[in-house]
């Protein structure tokens, strides 16, 4: 079965601050699955590294006032494009991005306090039918 996976997830270095985060289990993952690893803020033209954004009355907005929804947007409709393409009925994204994030996301006013929420491609993902899951519930794939 073929899953997306948040890039950064798989050591990528396309996070906003040019980084990566390598989660546990990927081996076990991959013994199991056909990872398809995607990042939407590229894939909507934005650059690594870029100015972390955080979702404002429904608009992605990044540190410096410039509202980046278009990017946003852009990005998710290219992940969703590849879900449809590789048939993923599930999907691990990044927690807490303002793409990626599934049940909580940072609030808006770059004060790091979560809210309850989804990223813009968890949202277009999940209205799509694909279970999206955060890498801190690799476990439920996991037999």
């Amino acid at each position: 079965m073929n899953i997306l996976i948040s890039a950064c997830l798989l050591g990528v270095n396309c996070r906003y601050d040019g980084g990566a985060v390598l989660i546990d289990k990927i081996d076990q993952l991959k013994e199991d699955y056909n990872l398809i690893p995607v990042c939407p803020e590229v894939y909507g033209g934005l650059q690594t590294p870029r100015e972390p954004a955080e979702i404002i009355n429904g608009k992605v907005i990044n540190r410096k006032g410039e509202d980046v929804t278009d990017n946003f947007i852009r990005g998710a409709n290219e992940t969703l494009l590849l879900a449809r393409l590789y048939n993923c009925k599930y999907a691990i994204l990044k927690e807490r991005s303002p793409s990626c994030g599934f049940g909580e996301i940072y609030d808006g006013r770059f004060s790091d306090t979560l809210v309850e929420g989804n990223g813009i491609t968890a949202e277009l993902l999940i209205k799509n039918k694909i279970k999206v899951i955060g890498e801190s519930e690799i476990d439920s794939l996991l037999g």
